[in-house]
């Protein structure tokens, strides 16, 4: 359903607003590796209430959607961008309800310290062990009611009892694809 959409609209057209976003890779304090997702706060829009990674629109200082994502990441979560390794640009993902194009980025977070949540934007830390991601059983499809869409089968993830889908859901199957092939 995605694709065909996708097809029929020229999103060029639509002058979607630009954004980045920040997969986080960290070892915590047993040395387990761990993927960093936050829970948005609930508010009056598209993404209220949703999981996804610390990321935003860019703003007019930012030079760079990388840059973006690691301003957004260190105003989000308080991870200062020069502790950030990135080691991989993700493909870019069109957003329709928002009409943002998002550009993710891996980052690994080598020596972390503690996370401090911008509160006016972040209800939790979402903290995914490594193998919780990896494992396949954790992907699923669940029915959902979208702006675009009603009831329509969606690939997601169940991670930390949270359904993940939508664009997190598609950045999070790039990474899991990228990672299958080197370990």
């Amino acid at each position: 359903m995605r694709v065909q959409w996708l097809k029929e609209h020229d999103i060029q057209k639509r002058n979607p607003k630009k954004a980045g976003v920040m997969a986080l890779f960290y070892p915590d304090l047993e040395q387990q590796t761990k993927l960093l997702l936050i829970l948005r706060k609930a508010y009056e829009g598209v993404h209220s209430n949703q999981i996804g990674f610390p990321g935003g629109k860019v703003e007019l200082q930012d030079n760079g959607l990388l840059e973006t994502a690691l301003r957004e990441t260190h105003e989000e979560v308080g991870v200062h961008p020069e502790a950030v390794e990135v080691v991989k640009e993700l493909s870019e993902l069109y957003i329709p309800p928002s009409n943002f194009m998002v550009k993710p980025f891996v980052g690994l977070y080598q020596n972390p310290r503690p996370f401090v949540v911008q509160e006016s934007e972040v209800e939790a830390l979402v903290e995914v062990h490594l193998y919780d991601f990896m494992d396949s059983s954790n992907r699923i499809e669940e029915t959902l009611s979208t702006s675009y869409a009603k009831s329509i089968d969606v690939p997601a993830y169940k991670l930390n009892g949270y359904t993940v889908w939508g664009a997190t859901a598609m950045m999070l199957s790039e990474i899991q694809d990228l990672l299958e092939q080197v370990l």
